[in-house]
């Protein structure tokens, strides 16, 4: 999948070509990248935009990744990551991606044991994130919490972030009327 678009994923085989981002994509996913980054421990890392080769006929592509820090380092293969690297996927939801994102996608990375999924939302311009955790007896993920505004959490890893987007300056609400 090297010489493919960038964004491109296989799901059931299929080839699946992502749409245009939208700023708060754009900007949700660029937040998280580089708080996820700056609050995980030594021995993590996170990346947005990388595929993880789940099987010969899964490989999605994900908005961000949390990988262990030696998976980082590795030469080969440089543009995707096994499982087992994988301590916590993060998908922001676009229409266009939505069935992907809230059910394709969570049931893949569960089936590959992938420990931690987000699922991020924006919902009247507020920005939401549902965590979930995998149930080992049943080998799919149970949610453990929605967030609105802050992220604080203790799994993976110790994580506070403010993610009310209008408040950091990254997106601005319109003015009201006047």
């Amino acid at each position: 999948m090297r010489d493919l678009p960038r964004q491109s994923e296989l799901i059931d085989g299929a080839l699946i070509f992502a749409a245009p981002q939208t700023r708060w994509h754009s900007h949700t996913v660029s937040l998280l990248t580089a708080e996820l980054r700056r609050q995980a421990p030594e021995d993590l890392d996170a990346i947005h935009g990388m595929t993880v080769r789940l099987d010969e006929r899964q490989a999605p592509a994900t908005d961000v990744v949390v990988v262990t820090a030696e998976a980082m380092r590795r030469e080969r293969p440089d543009h995707y990551f096994f499982p087992e690297d994988v301590r916590l996927v993060v998908e922001a939801v676009l229409p266009d991606s939505a069935i992907r994102d809230r059910d394709v996608k969570p049931r893949r990375y569960a089936a590959a044991g992938i420990k931690h999924f987000w699922r991020v939302e924006q919902d009247d311009g507020r920005t939401i994130v549902y965590v979930y955790q995998l149930d080992p007896a049943t080998g799919s993920y149970v949610p453990t919490g929605i967030h609105h505004d802050r992220l604080k959490l203790t799994l993976p890893f110790g994580i506070d972030i403010d993610i009310d987007l209008t408040s950091t300056g990254t997106l601005r609400r319109p003015p009201g009327p006047a």
